[in-house]
């Protein structure tokens, strides 16, 4: 099978990740840009988003980013979780390589209580 994009390489390890682990738990959703990144624990069963947070909240207090505005994201996620009442998800790193930031929203969502 042929990927001839970076992005279509991405989307086609998303859905084959997905078929593993749809349904068992809600899904914490990763979408990194270059400029923004984005974070939403998802009920697949019930087709909804339960909570969100990204660099674009009115509240994020974060420049840029970075490692650092990663894991302010991954505590932001975190507490919404708690809130909705989710204690478990499955991490969904949307296709990218778990390293960088995607790592580091990962490592401050586990620090800030969320199971996964």
């Amino acid at each position: 099978m042929a990927h001839s994009t970076i992005n279509d390489r991405r989307k086609y390890k998303v859905r084959r990740q997905l078929k593993k682990v749809a349904g068992e738990r809600p899904r914490l959703s990763v979408f990194r840009s270059s400029k923004h990144i984005y974070a939403q624990i998802i009920d697949d069963a019930a087709g909804r988003t339960l909570a969100a947070a990204s660099t674009k909240d009115k509240d994020f207090d974060g420049k840029g980013c970075n490692k650092e505005a990663a894991g302010i994201i991954g505590k932001n996620i975190a507490t919404r979780a708690k809130a909705a009442g989710v204690k478990a998800v499955i991490f969904d790193r949307g296709g990218y390589i778990y390293h960088g930031r995607v790592k580091a929203l990962a490592e401050a969502a586990r620090e800030a209580g969320l199971n996964f």
